[in-house]
């Protein structure tokens, strides 16, 4: 019998990315609910919108902080990128 996974919430906004090579603002959006994330191991993740340039610096850079729409700040690790796209796929934790 195949297990049924719970889909999380998707949470879309537009807050700032801050790395290495680029501060500025960014679309998001989280799986799962941020406020209900705590210290310790639990990550979310995610994924930025933004141009192709941008996606590609933040994936090269590998991580930094996102300050969401609530005005709380997150710290992000860079998972993924295709090259071209201005899509990048991170993991959030507090």
């Amino acid at each position: 019998m195949a297990r049924i996974r719970k889909q999380l919430p998707a949470h879309p906004g537009t807050g700032e990315l801050r790395c290495r090579g680029f501060k500025g603002a960014v679309d998001y959006e989280i799986l799962g609910e941020p406020d209900a994330l705590r210290p310790g191991p639990a990550r979310l993740r995610g994924s930025l919108s933004a141009t192709p340039e941008i996606a590609a610096q933040a994936f090269r850079d590998g991580d930094g902080e996102l300050t969401l729409e609530t005005g709380t700040t997150y710290r992000i690790t860079m998972l993924g990128h295709s090259s071209g796209s201005g899509v990048a796929y991170f993991e959030m934790r507090v």
